[in-house]
């Protein structure tokens, strides 16, 4: 009993900077040691531009894509959905995962900060998205597509985006009985989203772009194609719906998120 309370003071005394370095360092080598989970994560966006590089690579500049062309408008909402990927989607199943086959449970029992956990969870999911936007934005240029300008924008578009996505995605991680419902249940909110948003097709209908705007995923698409039109304000309209978004998530995270296991 002595030595347990003594390592457990010893980690708590451990600067906060070492504690999430081990934290993120766990995440990265949890995702490394999944390489099909990883090569899919990077190549799906990749093959996705590739595709749509051969469909619209001679698409110019038109009012259909709001003034760009149309890998201009592709580029960045393929590195929009990657994030959401990465930081939603995958986020929420994991946990789901994790907490089904006790491991949230373990976790708990350490001397390992909450804060520390969920904060090595949000910087690994912001690690993926940059090599996920680098890799998109690379096979863009082999197509012709201008280097985004402004990247500071681009940075605090992504932080942002990610720190909400990842809010949302551990509320929702919440909300799920069990493992098996999680991929459905997460695809279930995020699918409709993409649609309304813009991600696929760019949309003419302003009540549908209305509603779209107050939802999180146009708002961050917008914010990420700003750089990619030359512009250097991401929109703080924007931002602040991903905010907004990200402290709802964070509250229904704060009150229903659970360790344990539902009993079957």
């Amino acid at each position: 009993m002595t030595a347990v309370l003594i390592a457990d003071h010893t980690e708590r005394r451990r600067p906060a900077g070492r504690l999430l370095a081990h934290q993120v360092r766990y995440e990265q080598l949890s995702f490394w040691r999944n390489p099909q989970n990883a090569i899919f994560t990077f190549v799906f966006p990749v093959v996705f531009i590739v595709i749509m590089g051969a469909l619209f690579g001679g698409v110019a500049r038109s009012s259909y894509f709001g003034g760009l062309s149309a890998l201009q408008y592709y580029v960045p909402t393929i590195a929009a959905l990657s994030v959401l990927g990465s930081c939603y989607g995958q986020l929420a199943v994991a946990l789901a995962v994790r907490r089904q086959n006790g491991i949230l449970k373990r976790v708990r029992a350490t001397p390992l900060p909450t804060w520390a956990y969920f904060a090595g969870l949000l910087a690994h999911c912001v690690l993926v998205s940059i090599v996920d936007i680098v890799l998109i934005v690379g096979v863009g240029r082999l197509y012709g597509v201008p280097l985004p300008t402004h990247w500071p924008s681009i940075a605090l578009t992504l932080v942002l985006g990610a720190a909400s996505f990842c809010a949302l995605g551990v509320a929702v991680a919440s909300l799920i009985a069990n493992s098996e419902a999680a991929p459905a249940v997460a695809q279930l909110v995020l699918f409709p989203l993409l649609f309304v948003s813009g991600t696929y097709l760019p949309i003419h209908s302003a009540v549908l772009n209305r509603v779209a705007g107050w939802l999180p995923v146009r708002p961050f698409n917008e914010a990420l194609m700003a750089p990619f039109a030359q512009h250097a304000n991401a929109g703080w309209n924007n931002l602040a719906v991903l905010a907004a978004w990200g402290c709802a998530g964070t509250v229904v995270a704060l009150r229903r998120f659970r360790w344990d296991p539902r009993p079957e």
